[in-house]
Parts: structure tokens; C-alpha cells; sequence
């Protein structure tokens, strides 16, 4: 099957996936945009999953100060190479999250540090598990996974704090 431009220009828009990549999954999906951005995501995943035991000693923190000055916050994000760390689309990712930090105030990065017996709300209260704010339909961990299958490095959020004036 032949796939036109406009649907892999399309197709890379909404995923940020190579061109030839997307022209791929095109023709997989016999030029079907919407089982292409899910079969895309169903391969980022794979990709991550691969990934998620490679060592992440790159990186950078990121401080977030909301407007006013009242509420902070500040990330690590790491990843495997400086090269990654120094990109644009990593320091976005790094403000992103450290936004959603200072707007969401999760307690834990992960469900896993949840303390056994702890009430909490997952999709509320760990980072990972939450709505992005930009995005409702997305969660965080789904930003970063996007990314790693993009740069193809692990990325991994290591430590969060977030400030209130007062608290």
C-alpha cells in the first residue's frame, strides 16, 4: 500500500515518531492513523521496558517557579548520556514534570515507594500515575516514555520537591 506524505507528516505530528517509522506503521496499518498512534505507543513501551535496568548517571535538575513566587519546585531527571541530557526536547520533558510537580504536589515519585498500609490515591499522589496537566488524557509516565523512544536512552525521574510559602 502506498502512504501519502500528508499521512506520515500527520502521523508525526501526534506521535513525534521518524519518518520512516511512521511510514512503516502506515503501511502496517493500511494507512489508519489512529491504530498507527496506538500500535507507536504500544512499541514505545517495549522500547521502555527494555530499557528501564540501563543506568541513568546523566542528566539535570530543574526548578520550577510558579508566577507570584508562592509555590516552587525542583526535579532530577536522568538519563544515560550528557548528549541526551543537553537536548531541547529533555529540558522540556525536565520543565514539564517539575510544572507538574509544583502544580499536582505528589508525595512519591513511583507506586512502588508507597510505604506498605498507606492510604493513598495513586493517581494522585505518585508523579508517574498522574493526569499530565497539559494533557488529561496522558499520564507522566507516558511523556517519558515517549521520550525514550525517541532519544533511545532511559529516563528516569530520581528525586522531586516541591515548596509552599507558609507550608
Amino acid at each position: 500500500m502506498a502512504v501519502s506524505t500528508d499521512s506520515i507528516k500527520a502521523l508525526r505530528e501526534k506521535s513525534g515518531a521518524g519518518v520512516i517509522e511512521c511510514r512503516n506503521i502506515l503501511v502496517e496499518t493500511d494507512g489508519d492513523i489512529e491504530k498507527a498512534v496506538c500500535l507507536l505507543k504500544e512499541r514505545g513501551f517495549a522500547k521502555a521496558a527494555k530499557k528501564a535496568e540501563r543506568v541513568t548517571k546523566q542528566g539535570l535538575v530543574e526548578a520550577y517557579v510558579h508566577a507570584g513566587g508562592r509555590i516552587g519546585a525542583m526535579i532530577e531527571l536522568n538519563c544515560e548520556s550528557d548528549f541526551v541530557a543537553r537536548t531541547a526536547e529533555f529540558k522540556e520533558l525536565a520543565h514539564n514534570i517539575a510544572m507538574q510537580v509544583a502544580a499536582m504536589s505528589p508525595t512519591y515519585i513511583t507506586a512502588e515507594e508507597v510505604p506498605e498500609g498507606a492510604e493513598v490515591v495513586i493517581e494522585t499522589d505518585c508523579l508517574l500515575k498522574q493526569a499530565y496537566i497539559r494533557d488529561p488524557g496522558m499520564i507522566i509516565n507516558d511523556l517519558i516514555v515517549a521520550l525514550i523512544s525517541k532519544v533511545g536512552e532511559n529516563i528516569r525521574v530520581s528525586r522531586i520537591a516541591r515548596f509552599e510559602l507558609g507550608k
